[in-house]
């Protein structure tokens, strides 16, 4: 897939992975660049950052905000032929806390993968008229093989990988590519949610410049599947001996504690 000349909407592009793509997408000068996320102080601090990106308010949560994205972006940039799907939350869930009501425990499920979902069908008739067009959805190691403290988000990436293999099937005859980026464990804030320095350090992180590196080659090679750093051996375990590394992560984590 080439960058050149290409627009690119890159969803929660205010942190973490979303503006690491921002910074090494800019420093090429390749392509025009637009960012979403909810905070718009984090849009204006982005904007600062990287003046010649676009920046708009937006929450992947809300189907009527992505209604009106598509309107918004269709209008501004009709030449739009590149969307990543990077927008999402994670969150430490103990699964027996009565405290959690029913709209909170499916948060992360409306962001991470209705909201990326929602993004495709929403913008798939647009890129499907462009001569060339992408959609990386971005979902995890953890796909393969899910985090003890993380369940809902862990089974929202299982359906990003799903999901990112059947479109791809499906739009195997037209002129959009479906990649999908799936990193391992990246020093980003999402890593920061645990709110434990022991339990932080237990995980191994994966240098966000270098991952995101990674993806950038993946797709100017057109490597549909890109699993940079452990995200390779994390599939691996996840066919050979899931209920191994599961319960060897769980007890790692209670060792930290």
């Amino acid at each position: 897939m080439k960058l050149e000349h290409s627009t690119i909407l890159i969803t929660g592009g205010t942190s973490g992975i979303g503006l690491e793509f921002v910074r090494q997408l800019s420093k090429q000068g390749l392509a025009k660049i637009i960012i979403t996320g909810r905070d718009p102080r984090k849009l204006e601090q982005a904007k600062q950052q990287f003046p010649d990106i676009h920046t708009i308010q937006n929450d992947v949560s809300d189907p009527k905000d992505i209604e009106r994205l598509y309107k918004e972006v269709t209008t501004q940039f009709p030449a739009l032929n590149l969307i990543i799907n990077n927008a999402g939350i994670m969150r430490n869930i103990n699964l027996q806390d009565e405290g959690m009501d029913l709209e909170n425990i499916t948060r992360e499920i409306d962001t991470n993968l209705s909201g990326s979902i929602r993004m495709v069908h929403q913008f798939l008739p647009h890129l499907r008229k462009q001569a060339a067009a992408a959609i990386v959805n971005v979902s995890s190691g953890l796909a393969f093989v899910p985090f003890p403290l993380s369940p809902v988000y862990s089974a929202t990436k299982a359906g990003i990988h799903a999901y990112t293999q059947v479109l791809r099937l499906q739009l195997k005859n037209t002129a959009v590519k479906v990649f999908e980026l799936a990193p391992p464990a990246t020093d980003t804030p999402l890593m920061k949610n645990f709110g434990d320095e022991k339990l932080e350090k237990a995980v191994p992180t994966m240098p966000v410049d270098k991952m995101v590196r990674a993806a950038i080659q993946g797709i100017l090679k057109d490597q549909m599947e890109i699993l940079p750093g452990m995200a390779k051996a994390l599939k691996l375990m996840g066919r050979v001996a899931p209920g191994f590394f599961l319960n060897f992560m769980n007890n790692t984590i209670e060792k930290a504690r």
